[in-house]
Order: C-alpha cells, then structure tokens, then sequence
C-alpha cells in the first residue's frame, strides 16, 4: 500500500518510477559510464565524458595530438573525500544535493514486487519496520539504516558509513595478478606507453568481472592487448605463456592467442578483500543496538550487480530479506530524478561529522591557553574557539533549527560578522585548531549601526541536505537567509 507522497510521485511517472530514462552510451553495453572527464588545452573546456572522454582521448593519441589536453578518470573517490567534509553543508539556489543511500532508497520503495528482484519490496515495509541500505559503486561502499515511519516516509537511524572497498578494488586485484604473473609492475608500464590499450583492457575486464560467480566453475577469459604481451617479453625476455609456468599459477592460468585463460577459484580471488571488508563492516552495522531488528538489506550500485557480492551477503546474513533490484546500477540516478520532486520524503538524518563556526570569547584564564589571548576594543578574548553548532550523531529533523546562537561584532566601525565554517569528527572540539578540525566554507552576516553591543541571533536549520542559515538583526529586526560560501 503506498501512502499519499508516493502516489504523487508516481503519478509523476505514469505510475512507473522505472519509466525514469537513462542515457544508453553510444556502441557500450551500460547506461552507466565511467567517471572520466577530457578538458581541452584551455584547462578549463569540457571535450567529452564518460566513455565518449576515453574514445576521443584514444583517437587523440593515435594521432599523437594528446599531450596538451586533460584527461582524468575514476577521480570520484577524490571528490567524496572532499566533499564528505561538507556534506549536508552546502547551498546553492538552482541546485539540490542528494545523498545516494537516501536517492536509492526513494527509488526502491516505490517499485513493485516484481520488479524489486526479490519476493518482497520497500513498499511493504510497514512502520516502525527497518531496512539498511548497501550502496556498492565502483569506488565507494556506503551503507546506511532507515525505519519506516507512520506516513510512510522514513528517518535515517544510522550515519552512512562504509569504506573504499568497491568494484575498482576488484580491478586492483586483477592488475596485481597480472603483476604476479610478469614479475614487475607492467600495468603501470603499460598506463604510461599505451594508454589507450590500458584503457580498453579494463572494459573488457569490467564485463567479465560481472559474470564471475560462486556458482560458475568456467575460467575467465580476457585477452590482453599485444602491447602488454611484448612490454613484457622485452622487460623479461620470455614470453608471458613462459612466465606463468614459473609462478603459483602454472596450473590454474594458461595463455593462448594472447588471451589469458583463469581458473574460476583465481578469478574468485579478486573480490576477496573487496567482499570481506563490506561483509565484515555490514556485521559492525548491524550489532549495533540501535540497527537491531533490521527485516531487510537493499543492494544498490553497480557492483551489487556482482553476484559475488550478492552470494557473500547471502550467506553471512541469510535471516534477513535481501532485495536487489533489477536497475541496481540506476537506483542511484533514478532516485535522484524521484527526490528532487519530493525533498522533503526524509524526515530525519544522522549528523556524519561536528559542524561549528571559529568565533571568540571572554579570555577565562582557568580554561584557556595564554597564546589565544588577545585584546579586541580593550577586552581581552580568547580566539579561535569553535562554537559547536551540530554534534556527530545527532539527529537532524528536517527543516527544524538544530541550534540557536547569539553572535556580537568584535569592533564598533563592522558592517558583517564573519564566521569561519569549520567540521571535525571529535564531539567536543574547544578549538578550530584541534587536531582534525577543518574549514569547509565562511559565512558573513550584514549587520547595521554601529557599536559592539549590537548582536543578531544566528539559527542553523540543518538535516535537509542543504543548510538554511537565518540571522536576525536585534536593532532591526530584520531576517537574513545565508548561503555559506565553499569556494573562498
């Protein structure tokens, strides 16, 4: 039964969130590309991403036009390390952030039994009723819990959490075992002399790497490009079906006609450290008291897709529904479309980190370090204090003020306060030059008149994923709504 949000969503698309489209990739098999960007020598002008990026950069260096240009690929791990420290922290008119556990999720609970790959769907959860979310990209793995409420929407009860242990770790350990086998670091030669081969041997791997299963005894097959084959023969001076027989593999791997042919428990291999770390952060999870009772696990992203993943959390977790959806690679992009038409189906997230504003306070020798001290219009103050704002784990109700705060003007002549943004993951930062604590953005508050007793009160409406600051002015009484710059 669907409550009256999710009817409006899906009357939204023709009653079929699945009629969503994506982009199918011109001569690729997936409506997912890879993260690949090509800038022009300009350093600034997008040429092509995606798979069109990989193409046009081969056709750049088959025509030796390629060292002036740009070329950047699977650098989304750099990006989430950036941006996790500003997550739920950012603001920008024509733009709404959505976080990727929460967008599947969406997506998820308005499917139909049959097209949730499972006996079961999110749409039968009933309140009170909890399921954790096992996002599994190719370079993230990002795991987060939700219960059901009354209305039918949900609440996040656990901080996403996870590790880099994605499908590109499985594309690690097929490039050590290439390493193994030619007894040198000969991808990476093969990355700097023939890239575009390099390139075009992870799309081959990539699609077998999908049918590699626990229940499948077939070797894997993949031929290897002719410039791999004679990078090594010329560093080793044998060729690579000799080198093979000297290594642990003699009996599981073989070459012929440049194509190498591996033994399903080696192919296996690849995704141990991958599917362990997930499998063992999953038990973590899910011991937690408050993760207690969890009736089901949906898997999504790309490397759901894998059954090797999908046998590992299968076995290990076997009293608890597991439901893949039959787009799990596209519940993260469809979800998206479905939350920016209903922002507000979260009710209630976890704060991942501390978030506070670097101000000052009267210097109190019995709790402040000397070196803060330091006079502002004759009255001593400490510097560099951090006014905590939101702590990590606290629960976020969307659109609610999570905190309330006075802030005065240091000098009589200001027209703006400004308060440095800064995050750490320590509860109870005193400084914002603790170990761990980082800016992330600034925010400056217009305040009028003159004199340091004027004040505006400062109110930060988190737990949506962006943040609503509104400053009021005493004097005038007038109300500002902030955004926080990131970019200074």
């Amino acid at each position: 039964m669907y409550s009256s949000w999710a009817y409006s969503l899906l009357h939204e698309f023709k009653n079929d969130p699945t009629q969503i489209s994506a982009k199918q990739w011109q001569g690729q098999e997936s409506t997912k590309g890879p993260t690949t960007v090509l800038i022009k020598p300009d350093g600034k002008t997008l040429e092509a991403f995606g798979f069109e990026a990989e193409t046009r950069y081969t056709e750049l260096i088959d025509e030796d036009e390629h060292e002036s240009y740009y070329f950047f690929k699977r650098f989304k791990m750099k990006l989430w390390n950036q941006a996790s420290t500003c997550q739920s922290w950012y603001q920008e008119t024509n733009l709404t952030v959505a976080l990727e556990p929460e967008a599947a999720s969406l997506f998820c609970r308005l499917l139909p039994v049959e097209r949730s790959g499972n006996k079961t769907s999110l749409g039968k959860l009933k309140a009170k009723q909890k399921y954790l979310v096992l996002d599994a990209g190719g370079g993230t793995i990002d795991i987060t819990v939700h219960e059901v409420l009354q209305s039918m929407e949900v609440k996040e009860l656990y901080k996403a959490s996870g590790g880099a242990w994605g499908g590109t770790k499985v594309d690690e350990a097929f490039k050590g075992f290439i390493n193994d086998i030619a007894g040198f670091d000969a991808m990476a030669d093969l990355k700097r002399k023939h890239l575009d081969d390099y390139i075009e041997l992870f799309r081959r791997f990539e699609n077998k790497k999908r049918s590699i299963s626990p229940d499948i005894d077939s070797k894997t097959v993949i031929p290897l490009p002719q410039s791999l084959c004679s990078l090594i023969e010329k560093r080793q001076g044998r060729a690579l079906c000799d080198l093979i027989k000297n290594t642990s593999y003699a009996n599981l791997v073989s070459m012929k006609n440049e194509k190498v042919n591996i033994d399903a428990s080696v192919a296996r291999q690849f995704f141990d450290t991958s599917v362990s770390s997930t499998v063992e952060h999953l038990k973590n999870i899910l011991s937690l008291p408050v993760n207690r009772g969890v009736e089901a696990i949906l898997m999504v992203g790309g490397f759901s897709e894998s059954p090797m993943l999908q046998h590992a959390v299968s076995t290990e977790f076997g009293a608890v529904k597991r439901i893949v959806p039959r787009e799990a690679s596209l519940a993260v992009l469809k979800g998206a479309v479905i939350f920016g038409h209903n922002t507000k189906a979260i009710k209630e997230r976890i704060s991942q980190r501390t978030y506070g504003v670097e101000t000052t306070s009267p210097f109190d020798a019995t709790k402040h370090v000397v070196t803060k001290k330091k006079y502002y219009e004759g009255k001593a103050r400490c510097r560099n204090v951090f006014e905590k704002h939101v702590e990590i784990g606290q629960k976020l109700t969307v659109g609610k003020a999570q905190s309330n705060i006075i802030y005065h003007p240091l000098y009589a002549h200001q027209t703006f306060i400004s308060l440095p943004i800064f995050t750490t993951c320590d509860k109870n930062p005193m400084y914002t030059t603790d170990p761990g604590c980082i800016q992330v953005g600034n925010l400056e508050i217009p305040i009028c008149g003159s004199g340091t007793n004027r004040w505006v009160n400062v109110r930060f409406i988190s737990g949506g994923t962006e943040i609503d600051v509104e400053a009021t002015e005493k004097a005038t009484g007038k109300v500002h709504h902030l955004k926080i710059d990131f970019l200074t």
